[in-house]
């Protein structure tokens, strides 16, 4: 794998792991204590992190720093991946119509 590829999966399974955790972007940028924009360079594969960034994205994460290179976290079927995404999704948005029906509705 060249470098443009371990970027680019770093990227996908940071943003996988995110999803997964249900953090957006600030939540996880501010537990990793790092900006929002270098996050998401790093999610597109345009930026690399230093080691102990990595380990602060890793540990926000609750994973292992080399579960973030692994080429085979993300799904490789696209249906699959967007299933799980319609999922996180549909959870999401279940769960603020939860929220906004609780505390404007009463």
């Amino acid at each position: 794998m060249n470098g443009q590829g371990i970027k680019a999966t770093l990227g996908k399974n940071i943003k996988f792991f995110r999803f997964r955790r249900e953090y957006s972007q600030a939540a996880l940028a501010e537990r990793a204590n790092i900006s929002i924009t270098f996050l998401s360079n790093i999610e597109r594969g345009l930026k690399y992190p230093k080691p102990e960034i990595l380990s602060q994205i890793a540990a926000s994460l609750d994973v292992e720093v080399h579960e973030l290179f692994q080429s085979d976290i993300v799904p490789r079927d696209s249906k699959d991946l967007i299933n799980q995404l319609v999922e996180d999704i549909t959870k999401n948005v279940n769960s603020a119509l939860g929220t906004v029906s609780r505390q404007y509705l009463k």
